[in-house]
């Protein structure tokens, strides 16, 4: 992903409460609208919003299928949760939709923790998968990162021993479409997911809300960018703005105020149910004012 000056703005449809066809419909309508560069899905296995047993649709086996149904806009997942899947499975995932998307994908991954939340500590019980603490999630999601990046670039197998992954001849083919590799987009807030970015992220993501907040969380990636030697300007920043239908002056605003500190990457959220036109609503009333 090029770093740009020019913001860039995207759609997110969180694929739950709602039918693939209704995904499928906004996607391929934001496919012919160019001020709508990027597209995401989120990655619950369960509904974290509305009614608790409603549809929610498998993030990566979606994407693949908008991918194929699409041809210009940048794909993705904001953010993967590194905790549902091993990570040189996830690599062959992605690569995978890299290739299905003729080299779209703008690779997004976090902790996957949000302990927080009840309707998301759920999933984890209903499929079976193991819920470690905090800095599990963690020093997983750097070791994570570090395996997907050389099963993308890496010629010959490979073993890697760390503290939480562990491999024995790992080697990914194909490989993804994009050279070196898809960007990676590293979502999240916490100190500890920071330094991770700082590491290894192309792109981070942060929800919105309190943009005082958000702005601090930049400047400490900026400070731990400093720490490793790495430039924070060659980490974009993303921020995910919620959208309001009936209220677009307050989306507009909120969009002016992530511009203003920083934030050239806008992903809005599109609540469900999506309207008839809802791509081109946004790139009207929300991206072409802003």
């Amino acid at each position: 992903m090029p770093h740009d000056p020019r913001p860039s703005f995207g759609i997110m449809t969180a694929p739950s409460q709602v039918d693939y066809q209704d995904v499928l419909r906004v996607w391929r309508e934001a496919d012919t609208i160019p001020d709508i560069e990027h597209t995401w899905l989120f990655d619950h296995l369960m509904p974290i919003h509305g009614d608790p047993d409603g549809p929610t649709h498998e993030g990566w086996t979606l994407l693949s299928a908008l991918a194929a149904q699409t041809r210009r806009l940048r794909v993705g997942v904001l953010v993967t949760s590194n905790r549902f899947r091993p990570p040189a499975m996830l690599a062959k995932i992605a690569a995978t939709v890299d290739i299905v998307s003729g080299g779209r994908l703008d690779f997004g991954i976090g902790a996957g923790s949000r302990p927080g939340h009840p309707l998301a500590r759920r999933e984890y019980d209903a499929h079976g998968l193991p819920y470690h603490d905090a800095a599990h999630a963690v020093g997983s999601l750097a070791e994570a990162c570090t395996v997907i990046r050389r099963l993308w670039t890496e010629t010959e197998p490979f073993d890697f021993q760390g503290g939480y992954v562990r491999v024995t001849q790992a080697y990914c083919n194909p490989k993804p479409v994009q050279r070196p590799h898809p960007p990676i987009v590293i979502g999240g807030r916490a100190a500890s997911t920071l330094r991770v970015a700082a590491e290894h992220a192309d792109v981070w993501n942060v929800p919105g809300g309190d943009l005082d907040d958000v702005v601090r969380r930049s400047a400490m990636l900026d400070r731990y960018c400093a720490e490793i030697g790495r430039d924070p300007a060659s980490i974009v920043r993303s921020i995910h703005v919620p959208v309001s239908y009936e209220q677009p002056a307050r989306t507009r605003e909120a969009i002016g105020q992530s511009l203003d500190a920083g934030f050239r990457h806008i992903v809005l959220g599109l609540p469900s149910p999506f309207p008839e036109g809802v791509a081109r609503w946004v790139a009207d009333e929300l991206i072409a004012t802003s």
